[in-house]
């Protein structure tokens, strides 16, 4: 299986469960990891054959400006439903990072990998 990653896509969401969080919103950066076969793309060399990282990467961040959830942990499930949407993708590793999440001790992220694959 090849990989496909995607590092850092930043976006402003409004999730968690305090209130503070669902009203000011806050920084989520997520990292991508796709599973596909790219030999025939690249046998081709033809975009229609794999993924197109682009649209994927918006429709993360759209995921992430989008409706709000209680959990990081649902976030990332969503995102990665929306990774398994494209035909060629058959593995995702979704990493939803937390920079500013409401923890009292000093703290430099926090994070969620969820890992998930056609059944």
């Amino acid at each position: 299986m090849d990989r496909v990653a995607l590092r850092g896509l930043t976006a402003r969401g409004h999730h968690g469960v305090f209130e503070r969080e669902r009203k000011e919103g806050q920084t989520f950066v997520v990292d991508l990891e796709l599973g596909l076969d790219t030999v025939p793309a690249a046998t081709e060399d033809d975009l229609s054959r794999t993924v197109n990282y682009g649209i994927v990467a918006e429709q993360a961040v759209a995921v992430v400006e989008g409706e709000p959830v209680d959990l990081i942990e649902t976030l990332a499930q969503r995102i990665a439903d929306v990774c398994l949407a494209h035909e060629v993708v058959q593995e995702v590793e979704v990493v939803v990072h937390k920079p500013d999440a409401p923890i009292a001790v000093p703290f430099n992220d926090v994070t969620i990998t969820i890992k998930r694959s056609r059944a």
